[in-house]
C-alpha cells in the first residue's frame, strides 16, 4: 500500500509562500535588468563597451559567489533573519549607489555592493529548518518555481520601466523591490527554531565536494545561469534591430513569448513530478539548451526565428529553474544541506558573472554568434557531465 502524500502544515505553508515571495522579489530585482540594459546603457559614457556592459551584468555575481557559503554559515550560528536582513540592507544600498549613477564605473560599483548581500543559502536554509523532510521537496520547487515566475515578470514589466523612467528609474524600482523583501524577511517570515549548531561541527566543507550527484548540479546551475546572461548580453541589440523596436518595445516582443513558454512548461514540470522523472526531464532540458543555442547564429538573422527560438530557450530554463533546487534538496545528505545549497548558490553566482564578463569580451571580439556558438559547448559539456546523475530512489 502506498503512504498518502503529507501536506504542508498552516506554519510550513506559511513560511514557503513568505520565503518564495522574499526571493521572487529579490530575483525580479536582479532579473530587471537583463532584458534592456544592454541597449540602455548606450546612454551613459562606456555603456558603448560589451565588456563594460557584461561585466556591469555579471559584477553582482561575481561578489556573489565570494559571499555564498560566509552567509550561509553565518546564519547557522547567529540565525536566519538577522542575516538576510543585513543581506538585504546591502542590496538596498548597491541599488541605491546605481539609481545615482551616472556612468558604467559606478554602476559596477553598485552592482558590486548589490551582491555582497548574499542571502539565498541562508533563504533557502530558513525554508528548510520550517519544513519537514517528507514536505521539503515541495517547499523547494515552490521557491524554484518563484525564481522561474520573477524572471518571466522581469522580461515584460523592464522595458515599460526603462520606457517611462530611464535606467536610473529602474535602480529604484529594484532598491524598492529590495525594501519589500526586507519587510518580508522582517515581519512576515514565522520564526522556526534552527537547526542544532552541534551537528555541523562534524561537518566538512570538502566532505560535500565529493558528493558527485551535487557536483552534478552545482555545475548545472553554474551553467545554466551563464548561458542566460551571456545571450542577454547580445539578444536586446539583435531584437531591437531586426524588429524595428525602440527598448521600450521590447515588452511585446518578451511577452507573447513567456506567455507560451509557461503553458509549454507546466506538463514537463507536472510529468517528471508525478514519474518521478527528474533525471530525464532535467537531461531532455540540457539537450533542449544546447540545440536552441546552437540554432541561434542562423536564427538571429530573422525576427520571428530568434523569437521561436527565445520561446524554446524560455521552456527549457523555466523547467531548470524549478527542477535543479528541488533535485539538490533531495540527494543533499542531512546534516550537509546548509553547505550543499551555499556551494550550489555560490555556483550560480559564479555563473552569473562569468556568463556576463566573458558573454560581454566574445561578444566585443567575435560577435553574437561566437557567444551563441559558446552557450551551445557550455550546454552539450553541461549534458555530458549530467548523464552520470542518479535517478532519485
Amino acid at each position: 500500500m502506498s503512504t498518502p502524500r503529507l501536506a504542508l502544515t498552516p506554519v510550513e505553508r506559511r513560511a514557503s509562500i513568505a520565503l518564495s515571495g522574499l526571493f521572487a522579489c529579490r530575483m525580479l530585482g536582479l532579473f530587471l535588468l537583463l532584458p534592456v540594459f544592454a541597449v540602455a546603457a548606450r546612454g551613459l559614457p562606456g555603456g558603448d563597451s560589451p565588456v563594460r556592459v557584461g561585466l556591469a551584468l555579471g559584477m553582482y555575481g561575481l561578489t556573489q559567489a565570494f559571499m555564498q557559503i560566509p552567509f550561509g554559515l553565518a546564519s547557522d550560528r547567529w540565525g536566519r533573519r538577522p542575516v538576510v536582513v543585513a543581506g538585504l540592507v546591502l542590496f538596498i544600498a548597491g541599488s541605491v549607489v546605481c539609481a545615482f549613477a551616472h556612468d558604467l564605473l559606478w554602476i559596477i560599483i553598485g552592482r558590486a555592493i548589490q551582491g555582497s548581500g548574499a542571502i539565498s543559502a541562508a533563504v533557502t536554509a530558513w525554508l528548510a529548518d520550517a519544513t519537514r523532510d517528507e514536505v521539503r521537496a515541495r517547499a523547494m520547487a515552490m521557491v524554484g518555481s518563484s525564481i522561474g515566475l520573477s524572471f518571466a515578470v522581469a522580461l515584460i514589466a523592464s522595458p515599460l520601466l526603462v520606457g517611462a523612467w530611464g535606467l536610473n528609474g529602474l535602480f529604484w524600482v529594484i532598491a524598492a523591490l529590495g525594501v519589500a523583501s526586507l519587510a518580508m524577511a522582517r515581519w512576515v517570515v514565522p520564526q522556526v527554531p534552527a537547526n542544532d549548531a552541534r551537528s555541523m561541527k562534524s561537518v566538512r566543507p570538502g566532505e560535500v565536494l565529493k558528493h558527485r550527484d551535487l557536483l552534478r548540479l552545482d555545475f548545472g546551475v553554474y551553467s545554466l545561469h551563464f548561458i542566460q546572461v551571456s545571450l542577454f548580453v547580445v539578444t536586446p541589440a539583435l531584437l531591437t534591430r531586426l524588429g524595428g523596436l525602440q527598448p521600450a518595445q521590447l515588452w511585446k516582443v518578451y511577452l507573447p513569448i513567456i506567455f507560451a513558454s509557461f503553458v509549454l512548461m507546466v506538463p514537463g514540470v507536472i510529468y517528471a513530478e508525478k514519474r518521478r522523472a527528474h533525471r530525464g526531464a532535467l537531461l531532455c532540458c540540457v539537450a533542449g539548451l544546447a540545440v536552441v543555442c546552437g540554432l541561434l547564429p542562423a536564427a538571429s538573422h530573422h525576427f520571428y526565428t530568434l523569437a521561436v527560438a527565445l520561446t524554446g530557450f524560455f521552456v527549457a530554463f523555466n523547467i531548470l529553474e524549478a527542477l535543479q533546487p528541488s533535485l539538490v534538496s533531495r540527494l543533499a545528505p542531512a546534516n550537509y544541506k546548509g553547505l550543499a545549497l551555499g556551494f550550489y548558490n555560490t555556483s550560480q553566482a559564479a555563473g552569473l558573472f562569468s556568463g556576463g564578463a566573458l558573454g560581454g569580451w566574445m561578444a566585443a571580439h567575435a560577435g553574437s554568434p561566437a557567444v551563441f556558438i559558446m552557450a551551445a559547448v557550455l550546454a552539450l559539456a553541461w549534458l555530458l557531465v549530467s548523464w552520470g546523475l542518479r535517478p532519485l530512489s
